[in-house]
């Protein structure tokens, strides 16, 4: 497509769509223009996406990667959509983009492009007014984006903590889920044993149960980090389509 800007000879990019498709190139084809399709789709949270202008994301501290991959080699990132969630100071369009971020990132490491991913999501403490903040919008696009646009893959979702107050915002997203997906997602409340059946304890710090003492990598770590890659993430910026035409 000759408005689909491409770095078709680097060798780098070209396996982050092959390898979750299995190197099939009709599927990675498609995965393509599936994932630039979507930025095209929510252009305004896309456009100008880099590290250094999302700073207040990382400083609220509820996104993280474990230093550590699961047993099967996934890393593990984590969402704390709780109490530790201040949603008058950071929304939900800046929680997606700081997703975003740390999903682009993984994307270029050929372990994670291997074994993929695994989210965990905390809720403990999620309130009524933070339910308000989920529409079926936002749930929609992000259901849209794991399951058509990330070139990653996303081997398990992992809902933790979550209070009976959860059920109304699951309602929104499992309209949009597709089979693939739903059996992927895992609802364990306080049931630690649960959540080690999927994730062994030697992977996971004391808090989830798990064995593996660890620092905690903070927010503002993982912001210092990713701001040595802004040029990288202006040149992914850089590639897709140039000329939207309307319907």
């Amino acid at each position: 497509e000759k408005d689909l800007v491409l770095p078709l000879d680097n060798d780098g990019w070209l396996i982050r769509f092959l390898r979750p498709c299995k190197y099939y190139p009709e599927s990675a084809r498609n995965l393509v223009k599936s994932y630039y399709g979507f930025k095209v789709k929510h252009k305004q949270l896309y456009d100008g996406l880099v590290p250094s202008k999302e700073a207040n994301i990382f400083k609220h501290n509820i996104i993280t990667v474990f230093p550590n991959r699961d047993q099967l080699g996934r890393r593990i990132l984590v969402l704390e959509l709780g109490k530790r969630w201040k949603h008058k100071e950071v929304n939900l369009d800046e929680v997606f983009k700081g997703c975003v971020l740390f999903m682009e990132a993984a994307m270029v490491e050929p372990e994670t492009q291997v074994h993929g991913a695994v989210v965990i999501f905390d809720m403990d403490g999620l309130s009524l007014q933070q339910t308000w903040q989920f529409t079926p919008p936002f749930a929609k696009r992000i259901v849209d984006w794991l399951q058509e646009s990330v070139p990653l893959r996303v081997k398990a979702i992992h809902i933790i903590n979550q209070p009976k107050l959860f059920n109304i915002v699951f309602a929104l997203f499992k309209p949009f889920l597709k089979e693939k997906l739903r059996n992927r997602i895992y609802f364990h409340g306080s049931d630690r044993d649960s959540l080690h059946n999927h994730i062994s304890p030697k992977c996971l710090p004391p808090v989830y149960g798990g064995t593996i003492e660890m620092p905690r990598v903070t927010g503002d770590q993982w912001y210092q980090l990713l701001l040595k890659c802004d040029q990288e993430f202006a040149a992914i910026n850089s590639y897709g389509y140039k000329h939207v035409i309307s319907k």
